[in-house]
Formats: C-alpha cells, sequence, structure tokens
C-alpha cells in the first residue's frame, strides 16, 4: 500500500506541460528566424556539429528531473508489513432515505445533499468505529458492509442519488430490516443504526415491528431529520435546469413536508434519539456526545504499518537528471556522430 505524505507538492507537476509548451514555440521561433538568416543547407555547413536532437534530450532529462524532485517533496511511502492490530468502536449503520422527497429544497441545497453532508460530517467526528451505508427508497438497498475504511465511505456517500433504485416510496422497515444484518458481532453490545429522512413514510411494511425487531437484537435506532415542516415541491431536473414540478395524480404540484412526528416515533420506540438536520454542527456535536458514552467494544482490524519513506530515490534520481542535462552539451558527440543514429547527416 502507498501513502503520499505531502500531495499539496502535486502541482508542481504541473511545470512539465508549460515547458513543453514553451519549447515548442521557442523551437517553431527558431527555425523561422534562422530561415531568414540563411537557408537549411548554408545553415548546416557553418554549423556541422549542431544536434536536433541534443536540445529536445536535455528537454527531456529537465521535466524527468523536476518531476522526480517534486516526487521527492511528495514523499511516497510503502506499507511494508500489513498488521492485525486492536480496535475499540461502536458498529454504526447509516440509512440514507434516497426517495424522490429528498429532492425538495426546503433545506439547501437539497435534502438529500444535506443528509450526505450530514453523513460525512458525522463520519469526520469517528475514530476507530466501524461504519456501513444503506440506500433506501421503495425498498432498501446495501451500499457498504461494516468496515473502517472511512474513504471508501465517502465515496459511496458521494455517489448516491435518487435515480438509484427505481422503486420509489420510503420504505423505513426495509431499512431497519437490512441494517439488522449488517451486525455480524455477536458480541457486539453496541450497535446503532441512523435513519436520515424525511420522515414521509409511504410504504406498507410495519414500521413499529421492525423497530421493535432491531431493539431486541441490541440496536439503537436514532432519527435525524432533514427538511422542513413547512414543506416544498419536488424540482424535476435535467442537466441542472428545473423542468417542471412533480404532481400527482390530479395534476397538482407535490408538497413534501418533513414529518417529525414519525420520526421521532421510531427514535422512541428504538431507544434512540430525534435529531433535526437542519443546523448539522449542532447536529454533529449531539451525536458524537452520545456516542461517546457509549461503551466501546474491542475487535480486530487489519491494516498496514511500518510504512517506510521512498523520496530518497526519487531525490537521487532527480539529481541525477539534472547533473545529465549539465553535461549533456547541444554540439554532436564524436562517435555518436560517427554512428548516425539519429540519422543528422
Amino acid at each position: 500500500m502507498i501513502q503520499l505524505d505531502e500531495k499539496s507538492y502535486l502541482y508542481l507537476l504541473s511545470i512539465i506541460p508549460v515547458m513543453v509548451v514553451l519549447f515548442v514555440f521557442l523551437q517553431i521561433w527558431k527555425k523561422r528566424t534562422q530561415k531568414k538568416f540563411a537557408d537549411l543547407s548554408l545553415l548546416k555547413r557553418l554549423t556541422p556539429d549542431r544536434s536536433n536532437f541534443k536540445s529536445t534530450l536535455k528537454l527531456i532529462f529537465i521535466l524527468l528531473g523536476i518531476a522526480s524532485l517534486t516526487m521527492a517533496l511528495v514523499n511516497p511511502k510503502i506499507g511494508t508489513k500489513l498488521e492485525t492490530v486492536k480496535r475499540e468502536g461502536v458498529d454504526i449503520v447509516f440509512a440514507v432515505d434516497v426517495s424522490k422527497s429528498m429532492l425538495a429544497e426546503d433545506i439547501a441545497p437539497n435534502r438529500l445533499e444535506k443528509a450526505k453532508r450530514l453523513v460525512s460530517e458525522i463520519i469526520n467526528q469517528l475514530a476507530s468505529d466501524r461504519i456501513g451505508i444503506i440506500a433506501y427508497a421503495g425498498q432498501a438497498f446495501p451500499q457498504l458492509p461494516i468496515t473502517t475504511d472511512y474513504g471508501a465511505a465517502k465515496m459511496f456517500l458521494q455517489n448516491m442519488n435518487t435515480d438509484m433504485l427505481s422503486s420509489q416510496g420510503t420504505a423505513i422497515d426495509q431499512a431497519i430490516e437490512l441494517a439488522s444484518t449488517y451486525y455480524d458481532d455477536e458480541e457486539q453490545t453496541n450497535r446503532v443504526l441512523f435513519i436520515i429522512s424525511d420522515g414521509e413514510d409511504h410504504s406498507e411494511g410495519d414500521v413499529s415491528n421492525a423497530v421493535e425487531d432491531a431493539t431486541n437484537e441490541g440496536i439503537r435506532v436514532f432519527t435525524i431529520g432533514v427538511g422542513k415542516a413547512k414543506g416544498a415541491p419536488i424540482p424535476l431536473k435535467r442537466n441542472g435546469i428545473v423542468e417542471s414540478l412533480k404532481k400527482d395524480n390530479q395534476g397538482e404540484v407535490v408538497i413534501t413536508k418533513l414529518n417529525e412526528d414519525v420520526l421521532q416515533e421510531i427514535a422512541d420506540e428504538g431507544n434512540g434519539e430525534y435529531i433535526n438536520g437542519e443546523n448539522t454542527e449542532e447536529a454533529v456535536a449531539f451525536i458524537k456526545e452520545q456516542l461517546n458514552q457509549m461503551d466501546k467494544k474491542e475487535f480486530e482490524a487489519k491494516q498496514f504499518a511500518e510504512f517506510k519513506d521512498q523520496f530518497q530515490w526519487f531525490l537521487a534520481a532527480g539529481l541525477l537528471f539534472l547533473f545529465l542535462d549539465i553535461f549533456v552539451l547541444d554540439r554532436k558527440t564524436k562517435w555518436l556522430k560517427k554512428l548516425n543514429l539519429f540519422n543528422e547527416r
């Protein structure tokens, strides 16, 4: 496994295409200027030892030197050993509502983006907890199994959208039932489920029974509400432009509202808490406090250890290329001239 110690220095690599473009323009300018001075055959007789290839070779050495020195500043590190380490934490599953009602823009930029931001900020506050992600609308779909890879969790999170599930609705009961299958450690006492939704449940399932089954398995169910009680229409967009508003069978514009009563009831039955997600900072702080109060369960996780610096190899290569550039002259090398490798006669 490779780690980059100082990724910010990678921007220095942008110098390379700039130098290539300048070199090309310089060669074009030189040829035009030389044509004004004399014709090509006369120039070859006046400068018989001038190499057309050496200038390109020197540029290649300079560019390789810059690239190598940049990588030395970035300092790649290679994990040389895979170790099993002990970690303590809580198993947390995030069930994110991706139904069309989450496109309502009563909370900026819309409910779904707000939900994704909330989950991302909660993940940022975690240290060694394991997390999983579920997407649900008319049915629940596993996105990411229980893992300690927070980077992968954020990647899956950002790719979630309202088109990923064809079945529409808000099947909270299915989300809870699916979450129950995520906790594979029978000894894990602290199991937490966060349901992030606007609370509009249009499924025919029995949410109360699902919550009861979850609590019997030791799962605490927290709910996070996104949206506002006054509601908002659901914009239907194409290429970021609103084409129309979602309408019901009677042709009336659908107004979707945050149903805090449903979410509060689920949290009460699930031995959890209901959190209004409008203020991200306050919501995340409250959740962090709740998680810190829970007992941590020890578990094993594999990770790379003993990362070794590799900058010295790039530094040596960079200095070598720059020295080569200094010692390579624009004139033809005598023994290479005899071989005529670059067809310069």
